[in-house]
């Protein structure tokens, strides 16, 4: 089930909106596709990047993929429990798993994304 209260891009990233903050993570179709997740390489807090902007790595013991941000703003926060147990991303993609926090700077960006619907359109 892809959940509808965030929105999600092709690369398979999906981002929840509270406020000003966007949370950002990979959907559970890259977790699955990855297999198991072994390091996470995430930005430095205060760091400013742009929507589509790579900004950290996702290390599994099949392959390296970047992560790219949804929408465009500031690292405010990442996320301390993946450095302990970056395997989160597999076991809760979607809630424990997420990877940054970003204050946005155009949230007329979202409109851009995909929603649930058209998100599981996408995977076919």
């Amino acid at each position: 089930m892809i959940p509808n209260d965030r929105k999600y891009t092709q690369e398979h990233e999906w981002v929840q909106v509270e406020g000003e903050i966007g949370i950002v993570g990979i959907t559970d179709h890259a977790a699955s596709e990855l297999g198991d997740i072994v390091y996470v390489d995430l930005p430095e807090v205060g760091a400013e990047f742009s929507a589509g902007d790579s900004v950290g790595s996702i290390e599994s013991v099949k392959a390296v993929a970047d992560l790219y941000l949804p929408v465009s703003g500031e690292i405010v926060e990442v996320n301390p429990a993946l450095d302990g147990d970056p395997g989160l991303v597999n076991s809760s993609p979607l809630d424990d798993g997420w990877m940054v926090k970003v204050r946005l700077v155009d949230p007329a960006e979202l409109d851009s994304l995909l929603d649930a619907a058209g998100y599981e359109e996408l995977l076919g």
